[in-house]
C-alpha cells in the first residue's frame, strides 16, 4: 500500500528531518513507541503493537525476575550461579566460562545487563528456574501479570527462537515496570562497565554516554531482529521511554532513538493511527511467581514472517 507507507513515511520526516528516522521507517521490522514514564501517556508510535523478536531485550524480564527473587527472599546477590554444561554452549554474547564455573548472582546480572551475556542469563534461569524452559514459561506469565498482552519468551537470553515474540509497546510497558517496582535495582542497567577475573566487560548501550540524561536500559540484536533498544532519559525531572526496533545498525538506531526523544522532551506529540491508548500504570508489582511452578503454554502465537537466522 504505498500511499499508507508514503503517510506513515511523511509522519516520521516531520518528527525529525533527519535521514536516519526514514532509513529506520523503511523496515518492515521496524517499531517504536515513546512513552513518558510518569503518567503511561504515548507521544509517538509506529505499529507499536506488531509482533517482533526482542532479541536481547528479554534479558530486561530475566532482570527482572531476578529482582524479584532477591526482592522476596528467594535468592541473594550472593548466591552461586553455576554454569551449566548447556549454559557453557550458548553462542556469543558470553562471558565464556567453562562448564562448572561459579559466580555470584550479581555477577551474572552484571553480565546480561554490560555484556549481554547468554551463557549468563541461561544460568540464571536454572538457577531461578529449575531450567531455562520451565523459566521462559515464568517469564511469559510474569509479561500477563505486567500487563504485556503479546509477548511470548522461550528462552532467557533473547537467542533465535520462531515463537520468542514482543511488542514495541510491550517492551516499553516492561522498561516502565523495572522503573517503577525496583527503583533501586535500576541502577545496574546504567552500569559502564564491570569487571569479572580479571577482564572488563563493557555494556553495549552506547546512548549512556552519548545522550544527555540517558541511564538505561538494553540493546539486542539478532538477524531476524535487526538493531533494538529499549532506552529511558530524564531531563528538567521528566522521564521518557523509548523503544525502537528492527534498526538496520546500531549507530542508525541510537540515532533514531535520540531524535525521538528530543522530540519527546520538546513537548510535540505526534501519533499514529497504531498509537493506541497510554500504557497502563499498576501502584503495586504483580505477586511473585513460584520458582518452579508449573506453567503450562497459555499463549497461541500467529504465523510470524521473520524467521531469525541461523
Amino acid at each position: 500500500m504505498p500511499s499508507l507507507r508514503a503517510a506513515v513515511l511523511g509522519l516520521v520526516l516531520a518528527l525529525s528531518a533527519a535521514a536516519p528516522a526514514s532509513a529506520q521507517i523503511g523496515s518492515d521490522r521496524y517499531a517504536a513507541i515513546v512513552v513518558e514514564a510518569a503518567t503511561g501517556r504515548v507521544l509517538f508510535a509506529h505499529d507499536a503493537d506488531a509482533r517482533r523478536h526482542p532479541a536481547s531485550l528479554t534479558k530486561m524480564m530475566t532482570a527482572y525476575m531476578v529482582f524479584e527473587a532477591v526482592r522476596d527472599g528467594r535468592a541473594r546477590w550472593s548466591t552461586p550461579v553455576t554454569m551449566s554444561a548447556h549454559a557453557a554452549a550458548r553462542p556469543p554474547s558470553k562471558l565464556g566460562l567453562p562448564a562448572g564455573s561459579r559466580i555470584t548472582l550479581e555477577q551474572a546480572l552484571l553480565a546480561i545487563v554490560t555484556r549481554s551475556a547468554n551463557d549468563a542469563a541461561a544460568a540464571i534461569a536454572e538457577t531461578l528456574g529449575g531450567s531455562e524452559q520451565n523459566f521462559a514459561r515464568l517469564m511469559t506469565l510474569k509479561a500477563r501479570q505486567l500487563g504485556m498482552r503479546d509477548t511470548v519468551f522461550r528462552n532467557a537470553s533473547g537467542l533465535p527462537d520462531p515463537a520468542q515474540v514482543t511488542t514495541a509497546r510491550d517492551m516499553a510497558t516492561l522498561g516502565i515496570r523495572l522503573l517503577r517496582d525496583f527503583p533501586a535495582e535500576y541502577r545496574y542497567f546504567s552500569t559502564d562497565s564491570f569487571r569479572l577475573r580479571g577482564q572488563l566487560h563493557r555494556n553495549h548501550n552506547r546512548l549512556l554516554a552519548s545522550y544527555d540524561g540517558a541511564d538505561g536500559i538494553k540493546t539486542g540484536y539478532i538477524r531476524a531482529s535487526g538493531f533494538n533498544l529499549v532506552a529511558s532519559a530524564v531531563r528538567d525531572g521528566r522521564r521518557l521511554v523509548g523503544v525502537v526496533l528492527g534498526g538496520a545498525s546500531a549507530a542508525e538506531r541510537d540515532r533514531h532513538m535520540a531524535e525521538l526523544l528530543d522530540q519527546g522532551f520538546r513537548g510535540s506529540e505526534l501519533r499514529t493511527a497504531s498509537a493506541g491508548p497510554p500504557i497502563r500504570l499498576v501502584a503495586r508489582a504483580a505477586a511473585a511467581v513460584p520458582a518452579h511452578a508449573a506453567v503450562g503454554w497459555a499463549v497461541q502465537v500467529g504465523a510470524f514472517r521473520d524467521r531469525p537466522g541461523a
